[in-house]
């Protein structure tokens, strides 16, 4: 065989072979090599936080020296600490009233093997992943199980939330309907009348796949984000909305993000016993668990009601001034006459901005044509590292961004809003 023969063989599987790897890594390597030239840019890419602006609550801290200095260096079990299950189950039972037993938990290292978990175990090749856009990692996990994907693209008016209607025409042939609320990237939550409504028709369609023996559809319920609300906006759970859905519905939970906690790795996610059992066998073979001190120490944690307390209130407090702040000085922009605009923040830690920039004159002559440039431009000139939707899978709405607070001190509000208006000013 020739080498130019070879050259023409994968050496890996198709699905390898064909998976992108994530735009939002993409954007965030090229502000690191300006960071690492030692530009000074405003990283606001990343669903993360920087420990020093936002660090994990103390006592959680201290519990995980604790139990390394206790030894639990050994294999936890498979599926979580039981402990720490029986706190889980306890903790969503006070705080959502929800009713699950330890049993019907899975501990895993974050959300992503959960998340993986669930689109394995409900999707088999070329059956139909629904899912709205700008959304998080959906089409990559898609791609994985060789699926087919629909995709609900969604609009400003609704703040960028998928309205039942729009699901309900590809309900029929949708093995998993994949939703997150808050939802990354908006900052948005879904109304409870709309989640009412695809309760409604999840429920509808099951009601016939029961009577013809074909397996359910199952929404997938992603709200690691569902103690960070703001204002009077609220979260909604599908069970709470509708005790009939606790059959069709996998949530995704976790540490990662209304504790900061997301390098340590405690995720998990709840089912009802009958399709979690199934689940279990497969993450048995994943050895996706965080370790054994971070469990035991997130158990103890989440048992404390007055240190979950006083730390959540603390936190919604420094995230949600970042947001208005930022909010605030996106309208003054944009009564200045500046193409801006935002989504009044509602939950999680991003806002949703607008900079409808395309077809403006940059000052070397250059006319802003794509997403691209308009990325570029804020991170050339204003210094402002931002994420496209197009980079969630949205590209009907190329001027829209997320823009994450994780990582911005509450005085870097201020010089960042000057740095894009004197950007915004050279436009023409």
């Amino acid at each position: 065989m020739s080498n130019n023969n070879f050259e023409n063989f994968r050496i890996v599987s198709d699905m390898v072979d064909t998976l992108t790897d994530s735009d939002i890594r993409k954007i965030a390597g090229l502000i690191n090599k300006k960071i690492n030239q030692g530009e000074k840019i405003f990283n606001l890419t990343i669903g993360d936080f920087n420990p020093k602006v936002f660090p994990v609550p103390n006592e959680y801290m201290n519990e995980v020296f604790n139990a390394y200095k206790e030894r639990h260096t050994n294999y936890p079990p498979i599926v979580g600490e039981p402990e720490l299950r029986k706190t889980l189950s306890k903790f969503i039972s006070d705080r959502e009233h929800l009713d699950y037993s330890p049993d019907e938990f899975i501990v895993g290292g974050g959300g992503r093997p959960l998340i993986f978990t669930y689109f394995i175990s409900c999707v088999n090749p070329d059956e139909t992943v629904v899912f709205p856009v700008p959304s998080w990692n959906n089409n990559y996990y898609a791609h994985i199980v060789k699926s087919k994907m629909v995709i609900i693209e969604t609009s400003p008016e609704n703040n960028f939330m998928p309205l039942a209607d729009s699901i309900k025409p590809f309900i029929k042939d949708a093995s998993l309907i994949a939703m997150c609320s808050p939802l990354n990237p908006t900052g948005t939550v879904l109304q409870k009348e709309n989640l009412n409504l695809l309760c409604d028709l999840i429920l509808e369609e099951n009601q016939r796949r029961k009577k013809a023996n074909i397996k359910p559809v199952y929404l997938m319920y992603d709200q690691i984000y569902w103690l960070l609300t703001y204002k009077n906006y609220k979260h909604y759970n599908p069970v709470s909305i509708n005790p009939e859905m606790r059959k069709y519905t996998l949530f995704v939970d976790g540490m990662s993000k209304y504790f900061a906690g997301t390098g340590l790795r405690v995720g998990w996610g709840f089912a009802d016993d009958e399709v979690i059992t199934k689940m279990k066998a497969l993450f048995s073979h994943m050895g996706a668990f965080p370790p054994k001190p971070e469990q035991i120490a997130a158990s103890r944690f989440l048992a404390n009601k007055e240190w979950v307390d006083s730390y959540i209130d603390n936190f919604k407090q420094e995230v949600s001034k970042r947001l208005f702040s930022f909010y605030e000085g996106f309208l003054k922009l944009k009564s200045k006459g500046y193409k801006v605009n935002a989504i009044e923040p509602q939950a999680a830690i991003y806002l949703t901005v607008q900079f409808d920039l395309i077809g403006l004159k940059k000052p070397d002559g250059k006319i802003i044509q794509s997403t691209e440039d308009i990325t570029n431009y804020l991170i050339d000139d204003a210094k402002v590292g931002l994420v496209p939707f197009s980079a969630f899978g949205s590209y009907n709405n190329p001027t829209w961004y997320r823009l994450s607070v994780g990582t911005c001190t509450h005085e870097e509000v201020s010089e960042i809003l000057y740095n894009l208006e004197n950007s915004l000013s050279k436009l023409s």
